[in-house]
């Protein structure tokens, strides 16, 4: 556990936490120094000398004096160490989810980092001070009193050496089993809490379909599984809890009888054994509370071993020696790309890309078409080194995109997806995330490429519309100009399009196709679309089947080829002219 706070803490967070584990060291031997004084002191009251008592009374209360000193300290550096642990885990999430690949963001990991960064790190931050400081005591003091007790009876110190490994056996054995249960409890709670997240954050959906809470099976089977670890937790840890609590007292009543068939023998005085069952109960009560802070420590640790687990994950490589790209080409030469997550039966399946090949000269627009999950998505991902292909090689500009640094990968690579999300601020805001610089001329224009500027002439507050969190106050078209406006103020020289005019209505869609088709002048563009006039018009288009290549060419020679475009081409010109009309009466 102390090693656990080392490790996220660091050198720079380590001093706080030497300090107080001195302090807290120092007033725990303190205590138990005070404690065994108190033999002598009851020895000198109930002996035959009274006036013997000041010399232990006066080391009695000198020693009180100091154990409060460096308690104080202790408990004020518990609160420092807390704070410290709060700023050093947050910087640290924050700067290792920029060295993360974006790929490894998926919706559980990106719940359980949110849950880490919020709920946990609060959880470990009360450790220091409400778990940490009272464990070493619980330790420390008996200790302490244990090597006291040879001054005063050995024969008492020996049995507590003898009994201690058993006590110590019996609270391994419990530690363990409430170690796995936690394990299994801390899973289930997670996977309520994201179908918590998921149900609330999916109501449209759900109420669409007439799921209320009592059909919506996920969750309820979340649920019962929380509440049935709860059970498991109670039922089969607390034998575990009161086996050790039953040890203590089982250690407690045979010193107790040892100590009086000592003393009607005539080896043991009464006052000392008086004095010494004083002493051995505040040892029992320290063991006890070592036990029951024991549990916090255990739940503790399991919650930095899931941070240490998170700090711990390789960031992605960067290189050695960065390259500069040369010019705005794109060139993906044999890629081939599948998930990897350890096992073998991914590592046999079929691959999402598979030797790819293809070419995006300079300043030309590229169309990518094919069916959904043939892996148009990923091709743009790589290009933006979101992940690493699996096979063959990505070049932007000639160089291999894991031999350019990322900040100047993404100085060249600007995208817009689909799925569109805007910050709780203005639209100002939004757009200026790509150049907070950026010129009053350069946010005009980039704002009437795409069709933005007929978005803010329609709201009362302009470019100073709050959107809300996530961009909740506006519609999906408005968000996607947004989005597209964000994407062209960045002012890469390459500009990958992946269904960004989905959102937009054809009359809209139509204008920007219009403004892709000048980009090309000035930037190389990957267009991930269907709409017939952004395809069209394309200097080249692939198709993409299957995680390969299928066809490629310009529009009129894929379409006189009569392959996949040209059955996918006449699909969507004979769908372009539909319209409704009203029924016959």
């Amino acid at each position: 556990m102390i090693r656990q706070l080392y490790r996220v803490l660091g050198p720079e967070g380590s001093r706080p936490l030497n300090r107080m584990l001195v302090l807290q060291s120092g007033a725990a031997v303190l205590q138990g120094v005070a404690f065994a004084l108190l033999v002598p002191v009851l020895k000198a009251l109930l002996g035959t000398d009274s006036d013997d008592v000041w010399p232990w009374l006066t080391a009695f209360v000198g020693c009180v004096l100091a154990y409060a000193v460096l308690q104080g300290g202790a408990i004020s550096g518990g609160f420092t160490v807390g704070s410290q642990l709060s700023r050093v885990l947050h910087r640290r999430m924050a700067d290792q989810a920029l060295r993360l690949p974006l790929g490894w963001f998926t919706a559980d990991r990106t719940a359980e980092f949110s849950r880490l960064a919020g709920q946990n790190v609060i959880q470990v931050m009360s450790t220091p001070a409400h778990l940490l400081r009272p464990f070493i005591s619980s330790l420390l003091t008996p200790a302490t009193l244990v090597v006291a007790t040879f001054f005063f009876d050995v024969r008492t110190a020996l049995v507590l050496l003898v009994c201690a490994p058993v006590l110590f056996a019996v609270q391994q054995a419990s530690t363990s089993l409430m170690r796995r249960l936690d394990l299994g409890r801390d899973a289930a709670i997670g996977e309520s809490a994201d179908r918590v997240l998921e149900y609330t954050r999916n109501q449209p959906v759900l109420r669409a379909f007439g799921r209320t809470a009592e059909g919506y099976r996920a969750l309820d089977d979340a649920l019962v599984a929380e509440a049935r670890a709860d059970r498991r937790l109670i039922a089969r840890g607390l034998p575990g809890l009161v086996s050790f609590s039953f040890a203590t007292r089982l250690v407690f009543a045979l010193l107790l009888a040892l100590g009086v068939s000592w003393q009607l023998d005539g080896s043991l005085s009464v006052p000392t054994l008086l004095a010494l069952l004083v002493l051995l109960v505040r040892l029992i009560d320290s063991v006890s509370s070592a036990a029951e802070t024991g549990a916090g420590m255990r739940i503790a640790r399991n919650t930095l071993e899931r941070l240490s687990a998170v700090l711990d994950e390789p960031p992605f490589p960067q290189p050695a020696e960065p390259q500069t790209p040369r010019d705005a080409s794109v060139e993906f030469t044999g890629v081939g790309f599948r998930y990897d997550n350890g096992s073998a039966e991914v590592a046999a399946a079929t691959p999402v890309l598979n030797d790819v090949t293809f070419r995006l000269p300079e300043r030309s627009m590229t169309a990518l078409v094919g069916p959904s999950g043939a892996g148009k998505t990923t091709i743009a991902g790589l290009l933006a080194r979101f992940r690493d292909a699996t096979e063959g090689t990505v070049r932007v500009g000639g160089v291999d995109v894991r031999e350019i640094a990322a900040d100047d990968l993404a100085a060249h690579v600007s995208l817009v997806f689909q799925d569109v999300y805007l910050f709780d601020g203005t639209i100002e805001e939004n757009v200026r995330i790509a150049a907070p610089d950026a010129g009053p001329g350069e946010l005009d224009t980039a704002a009437a490429l795409s069709g933005l500027d007929r978005v803010i002439e329609e709201l009362p507050d302009g470019w100073a519309t709050k959107v809300g969190v996530g961009g909740a106050r506006l519609s999906g078209g408005q968000r996607q100009r947004v989005s597209i406006a964000r994407a062209l103020l960045k002012d890469a020289p390459i500009l990958v399009l992946d269904e960004a005019t989905a959102a937009l209505d054809q009359e809209n869609e139509a204008l920007f196709a219009e403004a892709v088709h000048t980009l090309t002048e000035r930037k190389t563009l990957l267009v991930i679309a269907h709409r017939l006039s952004t395809v069209a018009r394309a200097d080249q288009i692939l198709v993409l089947e299957d995680g390969e290549i299928s066809e490629r060419g310009t529009h009129e020679e894929l379409v006189t080829a009569g392959g996949t475009y040209a059955a996918f081409w006449e699909r969507r010109a004979q769908a372009h002219g539909w319209r409704l009309e009203a029924g016959p009466s």
